[in-house]
């Protein structure tokens, strides 16, 4: 399903969820969506169970950082985001390896 905004993004998030790719993760992951429409939003995973909430985590297993309107391209497929972290339009900093779970619990497109 595509999205226009981060916004959208975050408030359908659940709709993306694949529940079974988090079974086990135990994780709090801080989004920074820089410039017009941007914003931070933390997603929270505990076993399976997904709460998103705007705002920040004192200390998230992993960060991600993009500007906004990439971040978006990123969520309907229209940007790689390995390729995004590899030419620096998206940094993740944190648990590395706790980021990737990300691909396979909200896949891309739609």
């Amino acid at each position: 399903m595509p999205v226009r905004s981060c916004d959208e993004y975050f408030s359908t998030v659940h709709a993306r969820f694949v529940p079974a790719a988090a079974a086990g993760v135990t994780a709090a992951y801080q989004f920074h969506l820089l410039g017009p429409g941007g914003g931070s939003w933390v997603l929270r995973l505990d076993d399976g169970a997904l709460t998103v909430e705007r705002g920040t985590h004192p200390s998230p297993t992993a960060t991600i950082e993009a500007a906004a309107d990439d971040y978006v391209k990123i969520a309907n497929d229209e940007m790689n985001g390995v390729r995004a972290v590899m030419t620096r339009q998206m940094r993740v900093s944190g648990d590395v390896v706790m980021a990737r779970k990300l691909q396979a619990m909200f896949p891309v497109g739609g």
